[in-house]
């Protein structure tokens, strides 16, 4: 890799990378970071699971999850992109292309995720002129929530299962 394919103010994208396993897994690690994302413990297996999906979306689509660091810095931040998805219970997330953040507990509150969010759509938005892009959200992760109506989503539907609800969210292509 040569560098960043993005740079914001404080912030570097990279693509993903097999050197970003073990950085990945420390991030996912803290209870508080998984805890609007299944609540469950996570391991190698898992992390190099969601590297491999991450990596695969660029492979195949041509856009994807960055891995985030401060700008100029070699320490992972989080993750965040539009990534290509197909989460099987249909309502406008398969097959889609949608957005998500995880990021470190000590970058909370910092407007990290907005940042990278932003420029991760500038991005996309200029790649893939037109699209439309969805995520999804627990109803009790509030500051994630916030982070997508500042990015201009909005609701359109909700995903319940035995022990979450999801809020299904849409940016109409630009």
């Amino acid at each position: 890799m040569n560098g960043p394919v993005l740079s914001t103010e404080r912030l570097d994208l990279w693509q993903p990378a097999a050197r970003d396993l073990a950085a990945l897994h420390a991030v996912l690690a803290d209870d508080e970071v998984r805890r609007h994302l299944g609540n469950r413990p996570t391991s190698l297996v898992e992390e190099f699971n969601r590297l491999c999906r991450n990596a695969g979306s660029w492979a195949l689509y041509g856009y994807g999850t960055f891995m985030c660091r401060a700008r100029g810095q070699d320490e992972l931040l989080g993750i965040c992109g539009v990534f290509h998805s197909w989460r099987g219970f249909g309502q406008g997330l398969d097959d889609t292309p949608e957005i998500g953040w995880i990021f470190a507990r000590r970058t909370w509150g910092h407007g990290i995720a907005t940042e990278a969010a932003a420029a991760s759509l500038a991005w996309f938005d200029e790649a893939f002129p037109g699209r439309r892009v969805a995520c999804m959200i627990n109803d009790t992760n509030l500051p994630s929530l916030a982070v997508a109506a500042k990015l201009g989503f909005a609701r359109y539907g909700e995903h319940a299962d035995e022990d979450t609800t999801l809020i299904l969210l849409e940016r109409p292509g630009r």
